[in-house]
């Protein structure tokens, strides 16, 4: 019988959902009831980012769920995620207010620093002239004082490379729980998931499905033929096959939709699993980053000149089964 895998144990004793639905680039007035929906359906992780202009609505949602019964706050985990126009140490406590505002809740379950990126306080949108250079060791500082007030039960960084991530469990006093970033079977992050491993930090998988839909992304991650010739013969999804893919790897995934059927479907990755043969063939999948946010990279503002320095070169395209055996 397959293991269902519902939960991840983090370095602080809390477990994690392993699917949780993602709310990125989720339309204000549709974002609300996909939550409800999604809750309803049994997920009981919502990932949620101050940036993403939704919180208000999403908290809104969570406020009626909690009074009518429908869960429990105890049951429900709520990640969010600092802005990189709230990175100075002063400024942390005040994101998280807010953020603990606009959801309606007296805790976050993790907390996330959003991009090793700052920008300047009160700077709107994406524009270069804002960037600034960000001391990631001040700003994680005040995430670990969050840490220890309880507002913020688990802290943690986002879209950091291996080397970022390195740099900071050297100087780090409390370590982070959990690193999220982009993980699908077209970026697989072997070096990442090695150094997770040996350091006792969860991963966890945004655009499991390689964000379709969105307009930026090139490269259909759910046309891939390995997942399309594993998810024929297993008589599952590709998206399914993905979101497995993820949970076997041992990483949760932050699929997104706003669509119920798809919802519901995202959510049926427990009660079977990817058998080893096939498993194995996932290692055939050249390599590529989808998401390389090249609106932080500028030749003058900022700290990253290009964008191999953003990731510290883990950007190119390989095959997964070469990376691996070089992670």
């Amino acid at each position: 019988m397959a293991r269902a895998i519902r939960y991840f144990e983090l370095n602080t004793g809390a477990k994690i959902p392993s699917v949780g639905l993602g709310t990125w680039q989720a339309a204000p007035g549709v974002v609300g009831n996909a939550v409800a929906i999604a809750i309803k359906h049994g997920y009981w992780h919502i990932d949620c980012a101050q940036v993403y202009g939704n919180e208000k609505e999403i908290g809104s949602v969570l406020k009626k769920l909690l009074e009518d019964g429908v869960v429990k706050r105890e049951d429900l985990w709520i990640t969010s995620k600092l802005w990189n126009t709230n990175h100075a140490p002063e400024d942390v406590p005040e994101a998280l207010e807010a953020t603990l505002q606009d959801l309606q809740l007296n805790y976050l379950d993790l907390y996330l620093i959003h991009w090793p990126v700052s920008m300047k306080k009160g700077a709107v949108g994406f524009e270069h002239k804002d960037l600034t250079q960000p001391d990631i060791l001040s700003t994680w500082r005040a995430m670990e004082a969050l840490y220890v007030s309880g507002k913020a039960r688990a802290i943690g960084v986002s879209n950091f490379s291996s080397k970022k991530l390195g740099d900071l469990l050297e100087v780090a006093r409390i370590p982070p729980a959990v690193v999220q970033v982009e993980c699908h079977p077209v970026w697989q992050q072997p070096k990442l998931h090695a150094l997770c491993k040996s350091k006792g930090i969860h991963l966890t998988g945004f655009s499991p499905l390689g964000s379709p839909g969105t307009g930026t992304v090139k490269t259909e991650v759910l046309k891939n033929p390995v997942l399309v010739t594993i998810a024929e013969k297993l008589g599952k999804s590709p998206a399914q096959i993905a979101l497995r893919w993820g949970l076997q790897m041992g990483h949760s995934v932050l699929p997104k939709s706003t669509n119920e059927v798809r919802i519901k479907e995202n959510f049926d990755v427990f009660d079977w699993s990817i058998p080893e043969d096939l498993f194995a063939k996932f290692s055939e999948i050249d390599q590529e980053r989808l998401i390389k946010a090249m609106v932080f990279v500028h030749e003058t503002f900022g700290a990253y000149r290009t964008v191999e320095e953003l990731w510290d070169g883990e950007i190119l395209s390989w095959n997964a089964a070469t990376a691996t055996a070089t992670a």
